[in-house]
């Protein structure tokens, strides 16, 4: 991601979320948050020019990765952007050392769910009434990444049997 990508990164943000960043929080992710990774997935329009359609941003604390959000373009969804996003993250964070992935999803986001524990996630834990603008609880989901051989070798096999699928 790059501060030129802002724009539309709160674009899905907005359409996907009750509760969106605003566009400062990315700029901050972008220039001061030294903790900060974030990537986008793009699309070639007809007129050549890029349009963003996913996005991710994490952040790398000591050997953990805490997936901050992830999004897709609703006009994009189901073509497994979200997968590609995870699959890159994932492998970032296996790069740099991380031992463990982290996340929060909403309770009612079963869709959201589902693609985390395609990727090995397990709930650990809830935070009740985490979402103020509806009260719903936050399902903390983990990864273990302390075996980085094996997670990387399942990414491959997974990220192969993706390929095949098309």
């Amino acid at each position: 991601m790059q501060l030129g990508d802002v724009e539309q990164v709160h674009q899905i943000d907005q359409l996907s979320f009750s509760l969106p960043w605003p566009e400062s929080a990315y700029r901050y992710e972008l220039t001061q948050n030294v903790a900060s990774a974030s990537w986008v997935a793009e699309v070639t329009r007809p007129d050549g020019t890029p349009r963003v359609v996913g996005m991710v941003v994490v952040w790398l604390i000591l050997d953990e990765v805490h997936i901050a959000t992830i999004a897709v373009h609703p006009e994009h969804r189901g073509q497994r952007i979200s997968q590609q996003l995870l699959t890159v993250v994932l492998r970032a964070a296996l790069q740099r050392g991380a031992r463990l992935a982290t996340l929060e999803v909403r309770a009612g986001n079963e869709a959201a769910q589902a693609l985390y524990r395609r990727f090995k996630f397990e709930l650990v834990g809830r935070r009740p009434h985490y979402y103020h603008d509806n009260h719903e609880d936050a399902l903390i989901m983990n990864v273990d990444l302390s075996q980085p051989s094996a997670y990387q070798e399942w990414l491959d096999s997974e990220q192969r049997l993706t390929s095949q699928d098309h």
